[in-house]
């Protein structure tokens, strides 16, 4: 009877563990407001340098930020990715033409970021900010699918901006 006591107090803090509110960041820009539009100096049609972020609410035991900035309406499987990074300071502060951290393979399988330049219509770019409680060991190679792999089980709190661009020629 011990034995089982003891396994569903294990299970029932499992399961609370598991479905534990994750802490939120919050994650602005000074180019451009939560579904805004961003400027075209950010894009294909601009100098395709990236926008600053600024990311607050980081968990005092967070060790690292990774980012995925991500198109999902493009016209392809599962979207397109911009911009893939991880062992981001803590600080919060990401400015703009960002060059530093480690950055990953973007949809064109290049390191760092690439500008938006969606085909036609207005599409939706998610910057999505993860709170780590480790510094990851991936290769420079690696594309959201595999960072998102190597987050798993390690995000301590996320956030998001999501901006809006459509081109002008």
């Amino acid at each position: 009877m011990r034995t089982l006591s003891i396994f569903f107090t294990v299970l029932l803090i499992g399961l609370t563990m598991s479905f534990a509110k994750k802490a939120k960041l919050s994650v602005t820009s000074p180019a451009f407001s939560n579904n805004g539009m961003i400027p075209v100096k950010y894009s294909c049609e601009g100098g395709e340098s990236s926008p600053a972020l600024h990311i607050t609410g980081v968990p005092a035991g967070a060790k690292s930020l990774a980012l995925i900035l991500h198109d999902p309406d493009a016209p392809m499987a599962g979207g397109f990715t911009h911009w893939v990074m991880w062992n981001m300071d803590v600080n919060g502060e990401v400015p703009e033409n960002f060059k530093g951290a480690q950055q990953g393979w973007n949809g064109t399988k290049q390191n760092g970021y690439k500008g938006m330049c969606p085909p036609s219509g207005t599409h939706h770019y998610h910057f999505m900010v993860y709170a780590l409680d480790t510094k990851l060991s991936i290769d420079n190679n690696s594309d959201k699918a595999a960072l998102e792999k190597a987050m798993e089980g390690h995000i301590v709190a996320e956030g998001e901006l999501t901006g809006l661009y459509k081109k002008t020629k």
